[in-house]
Order: structure tokens, then C-alpha cells, then sequence
């Protein structure tokens, strides 16, 4: 895939502002899932700046002179981590920033898996709401620091996100605990749905890796499209941040349908269906749960 030039992370970067005051801390997150979620607990009291864009792929991102200098403005900075911003380091050299950021994945159980002859880690933790809560805790923690003034701002929306994502999780479990196990069955552009399959009991089928910079082998999308078949996947999904037409291909080959667009790892814009982690994780289920209605 090819990747953008430097220069194009001269645009304006996407940012999620409450009412701007002097006080307000200026955070960065590295991705849009992220920053809405750093938005949800912080509210007015922050304005935040997502490096990667909306439909961006955070694997490939390319950072720019101006994230450098957004880095260095930042009075907090955020991370998943689990070698999801590999780029990062390289931007925080770059910009001189003093400040260590924020990884908001510490804590959570990490599923490790088998990749290329290695053991690699899944980063896409996000995609069950449930690792979100230890997100939404992690967030808190840093901002009280940050600004212990407005610490309980900062409990109060935390606990009430919490609650949306408690929410999230058991419409999760009622769109698809009814639908028998050897039915829950997808084709997706690579293997970033591994904690929501886990959780919901849901086998994802993919032709990359968990990194969308991996390359499938010709003997490996073989064997995944024979697989497709003997279990009888009819249903394929691409992705908004990533080239779809490997899984096109394979689903070719199968016999499979399109079931449309997923929101994986990156937000819509502000007029699409997934403009804020809430809406991308409830979207997602409800076209996930659509398309294993159709195996047999």
C-alpha cells in the first residue's frame, strides 16, 4: 500500500473542542478512537487533536512537522500502544517534547498470537468496550493529574462513559448471543477484531495480519480461501482505513458477498456513521450481527 507523503499532514488536524478557555488542557491522542474517547471524559475542560485523521490508518500513518509541533504543545499525550503508533517514537524525537505519553492499554489482558513464525501482539484492544473501561480509567488518572482542579469534572464524566459503555456491551451480547455459535462467522481485511471475537464469540477470517503493513503469502491466502469455504463464510467486510482489494479478491474466490464497510480502527468523518466510538462500535455490531444471520 502505498504510503502518504510527509507533506500531507500539513492539514488541519482533526480536533474535538469543548468551550475553549485558557485553562483548558491541550491533549493529543494518536488516533481518532482515542481522541474521542480522551473528548468523552475530558469534555469542556479539553481540547483534543487526533494525529491520524478520520479513515486513517494508524499502522501507516506518516507524521508531519506539524504533528511535531502539536507533540510539543501538548500538555498531555495519549497512546493505545502494543506497537500500534510504531511511528511514535520517531515523532517524539522529533518534536523535543519532554512529556512521556499516556499508554491507555495498561492494564488490559492482551491476547498475544502467532504471525509469520513470531509471537506478536494484538493492539486493536478498543473493538470490545469492554477493555475501553480500563481506557476511560487510564484517561481519567492523566487528566486529574494534569489539572487536579477539575478532578471531579473529570469522575463525573468518566462514570457516566462508563455507563454508555456497559450499554455498549450488553446490546453486543443481545444482537449476537442469539445467533448459534457455528454461524458467527466473517471475512475481513485483516485481523484486528480478535478481542471483540473473543468476547462475543465471533471467528474472524482475514488474509493480514494484525498490521495492515504485513503481506499476505500466495500459500496463505490459498489456505484461507479454502477455509472460507469448508465453513461456509458468506459474508465479507472491507475496511474504512485500508485497501479493501485483497479481501475482494479472496472473497472472489469464495463465493462470498459484500456486507459493506466496517469502522475498525479509525472514525468517520463528523456526516458518516461512526463519528464517534460509540457509534462505530453499535454500527459495527449491527452489520456484523446482519451478515452471520446469513451463513448456514
Amino acid at each position: 500500500m502505498q504510503k502518504r507523503l510527509l507533506l500531507l499532514g500539513l492539514a488541519l488536524p482533526f480536533a474535538f473542542a469543548g468551550a475553549a478557555s485558557a485553562k483548558d488542557l491541550n491533549v493529543v491522542a494518536s488516533f481518532t478512537v482515542l481522541a474521542d474517547v480522551v473528548h468523552q471524559v475530558g469534555g469542556d475542560k479539553v481540547k483534543v487533536t487526533s494525529l491520524v485523521q478520520p479513515n486513517g490508518d494508524p499502522h501507516e500513518f506518516q507524521p508531519s512537522p506539524a504533528d511535531a509541533k502539536h507533540l510539543k504543545a501538548a500538555d498531555v499525550v495519549f497512546v493505545s500502544g502494543e506497537g500500534l503508533e510504531g511511528w511514535m517514537d520517531r515523532l517524539i524525537s522529533a518534536s523535543g517534547t519532554k512529556n512521556k505519553p499516556v499508554t491507555v492499554s495498561e492494564g488490559i489482558k492482551l491476547n498475544q498470537m502467532e504471525e509469520g513464525g513470531k509471537t506478536v501482539t494484538d493492539p486493536h484492544v478498543w473493538n470490545s468496550p469492554v477493555n475501553v473501561k480500563v481506557w476511560v480509567k487510564n484517561i481519567e488518572a492523566a487528566l486529574k493529574a494534569a489539572d487536579p482542579e477539575d478532578a471531579a469534572v473529570f469522575t463525573a464524566n468518566a462514570d457516566s462513559y462508563q455507563k454508555k459503555l456497559d450499554a455498549m456491551d450488553a446490546f453486543a451480547h443481545q444482537k449476537i448471543d442469539k445467533i448459534p455459535e457455528d454461524r458467527r462467522k466473517v471475512l475481513t481485511s485483516h485481523d484486528a477484531f480478535g478481542y471483540f471475537g473473543a468476547e462475543y464469540k465471533v471467528k474472524f477470517l482475514s488474509p493480514l495480519g494484525v498490521s495492515t503493513e504485513t503481506e499476505a503469502s500466495a500459500a496463505n491466502v490459498a489456505k484461507l480461501i479454502d477455509q472460507i469455504k469448508s465453513e461456509g463464510v458468506k459474508t465479507y467486510f472491507f475496511e474504512n482505513s485500508n485497501d479493501p482489494r485483497l479481501v475482494k479478491q479472496v472473497a472472489k474466490a469464495t463465493g462470498a458477498t459484500s456486507g459493506g464497510e466496517l469502522y475498525v480502527e479509525s472514525l468517520s468523518k463528523q456526516d458518516g456513521p461512526a463519528s464517534t466510538y460509540e457509534k462505530m462500535f453499535r454500527f459495527n455490531v449491527e452489520q456484523l450481527s446482519a451478515a452471520m444471520q446469513k451463513n448456514s
